[in-house]
């Protein structure tokens, strides 16, 4: 009886670690795309034309109107 006891909890100690390599591996691949979102956007602004093209649309008027009101953001944050 108490080996049957026995192996009942340890079958459901291996399915709980079953259920946390699964999470493991999702976080992993979740992560390497993630990575490669990154690298392949660095890539495609690495291209001198791509740059051009994004200087003439204005991208970069667009960061620097936003900056003060992200640091006001910060600044109301932090108090």
């Amino acid at each position: 009886m108490t080996l049957r006891i026995w192996l009942s909890t340890l079958a459901v100690s291996y399915t709980h670690l079953d259920v946390y390599k699964r999470q493991d591996k999702e976080t992993l691949y979740m992560l390497g795309g993630v990575a490669l979102v990154i690298f392949g956007a660095g890539l495609v602004l690495s291209n001198r034309t791509v740059r051009r093209y994004l200087g003439q649309m204005g991208v970069g008027n667009f960061a620097s109107a936003a900056l003060p009101d992200i640091e006001r953001y910060f600044r109301l944050r932090s108090m």
